[in-house]
């Protein structure tokens, strides 16, 4: 039994001495960080290489998506509150919030949310208060 002591009386002393031992190698290891960057530095410049490709090809003028740029004729309800005109969707969303930004509409405690009056309940489907991603999808269901 005596042998069973000493045996569990070394296991700390080893791991105090695997302590100091890690202890020891943190300084090393942060000598070792700089020889790692400079290692690393021709990665960098390959990857420097692929942006300056991809930026190269990103150069020529953008075209705008034709689903967001095609007009769209608003519903009975959303005209009364952007005009009957067909409109681009990027276009109606713009114009009910300058109605929503004019009739200060939108909520004071919670700006994500608008207050809707009697054109945009209808608009809303009823409801009185919705947010605004809630708006877009609710608009979307009013044009054709």
């Amino acid at each position: 039994m005596a042998t069973a002591k000493k045996s569990a009386a070394t296991k700390p002393a080893a791991k105090k001495s695997a302590a100091k031992t890690a202890a020891s190698s943190k300084s090393p290891a942060a000598k070792a960080a700089p020889a790692k960057k400079s290692s690393s530095a021709p990665v960098a410049k390959k990857a420097a290489g692929k942006t300056a490709a991809k930026a190269a090809k990103t150069a020529s003028p953008r075209t705008p998506n034709a689903a967001f740029m095609k007009p769209l004729t608003p519903s009975d309800t959303l005209a009364a509150v952007v005009g009957n005109a067909p409109l681009p969707r990027t276009e109606v969303t713009k114009k009910v919030w300058d109605y929503i930004k004019k009739n200060k509409l939108q909520d004071e405690a919670n700006k994500r949310n608008i207050n809707a009056d009697d054109k945009l309940k209808a608009v809303f489907g009823g409801k009185k208060q919705v947010s605004m991603f809630e708006m877009t999808k609710l608009i979307s269901g009013h044009l054709k």
